[in-house]
């Protein structure tokens, strides 16, 4: 018995320490070496997290205004394309939104209120809302964002050296090339009508320039024109019958009121050639255009470098979407409707 005790007791030992040996061995070698790697890149990309942070978040809390015309598909777009370049780069902010549902008055009205609350930058969404800023204030930064023309509305001495208090971003769309477009799908038109708000002055700009693409397309043009949103229907209905095609650019009266110039045109077979995809949603026929959610982001990214970094408004250049950003937007609903094959755009 004893002897088989002894034998036991030397294999258990043999057991163990072969255990030992196998604990000892490459595996847990390569663990422990995947652990100290794994740390140390979390270690570094926390570095770098937090060199980024610094460099976008420096602590202070900025109030920010935002007075917006009205309240249409574009203009929100561009709303929510700034408010998330501000969250990406960190900003700790507090943000004042304000519409004037596209009402001039109200927009002074809600620009002095900003002015007022003493706001570290303000955002003027839409030419009328830029010019009640401008009017406003001096000294506090203003970005502006879907305004065609900036100099040409008088908010900036030049679009490339602003020289005062207000920059941004320009919703300059491919006008030449959204004539293109109409002459694309309508060959035979011969008359378009170029429907617009004489309250804008955006509008204005690029009523003469679609003007003269379509002149140099061999059609004819005609203005049809509204003070207000409630000349709307009156003026498209006017249109039925001397029109082949109508083409709105992007102006914030027409787009808000775009459901109401949709119904009547596409019930009289009139297609709509619009100035921006949110006009195309509400029931007109076609566009290329921006994308103005990445027009309000690159708005944004403007502020950030004037709140964190230091930059100088004065000296910020306008700055516009390339023309790859441009997208071709088409109402496939709305093309049933008129009996046009929008096949050939796809």
């Amino acid at each position: 018995m004893k002897k088989k005790a002894k034998a036991l007791s030397l294999a258990l030992v043999s057991v163990m320490m072969l255990s030992l040996a196998a604990c000892s061995g490459k595996a847990p070698e390569k663990t422990e070496t995947t652990a100290g790697t794994t740390a140390a890149q979390s270690s570094e990309k926390a570095s770098e997290t937090a060199t980024t942070a610094a460099k976008t978040a420096d602590g202070k809390q900025y109030k920010i205004g935002v007075l917006q015309l009205v309240q249409h598909t574009a203009l929100d777009a561009s709303n929510k394309g700034f408010i998330k370049a501000l969250d990406d780069a960190g900003l700790n902010y507090t943000v004042d939104q304000q519409n004037a549902s596209g009402d001039q008055p109200t927009c002074q009205t809600i620009a002095s209120k900003l002015v007022n609350d003493g706001d570290d930058l303000i955002l003027a969404i839409a030419t009328p809302a830029a010019q009640a800023l401008a009017g406003a204030t001096s000294e506090i930064p203003v970005l502006v964002t879907a305004v065609t023309d900036p100099a040409a509305s008088d908010l900036v001495k030049s679009n490339e050296v602003p020289g005062g208090n207000i920059s941004g971003t320009s919703d300059l769309t491919p006008v030449k090339e959204q004539i293109s477009l109409l002459k694309k799908i309508l060959p035979d038109a011969k008359t378009v009508g170029v429907l617009y708000c004489t309250a804008e002055s955006n509008s204005e700009i690029q009523a003469k320039m679609a003007k003269e693409a379509i002149e140099a397309e061999g059609m004819t043009t005609v203005d049809y024109t509204v003070s207000s949103s409630n000349e709307i229907q009156t003026v498209v209905t006017s249109m039925v019958g001397k029109v082949d095609a109508i083409y709105a650019p992007t102006d914030n009266t027409i787009a808000a009121g775009m459901t109401t110039v949709a119904m009547i045109a596409n019930e009289n077979k009139i297609p709509t050639i619009c100035g921006e995809d949110g006009m195309v949603k509400a029931g007109g026929l076609a566009t290329y255009g921006i994308d103005y959610y990445e027009l309000g982001y690159l708005t944004g990214k403007q502020a950030v470098k004037i709140l964190t970094e230091g930059a100088d408004v004065s000296k910020m250049p306008i700055e516009y979407l390339p023309l790859e950003k441009c997208k071709l937007s088409v109402n496939e609903e709305t093309a049933k409707t008129l009996g046009i094959d929008v096949s050939s755009l796809k």
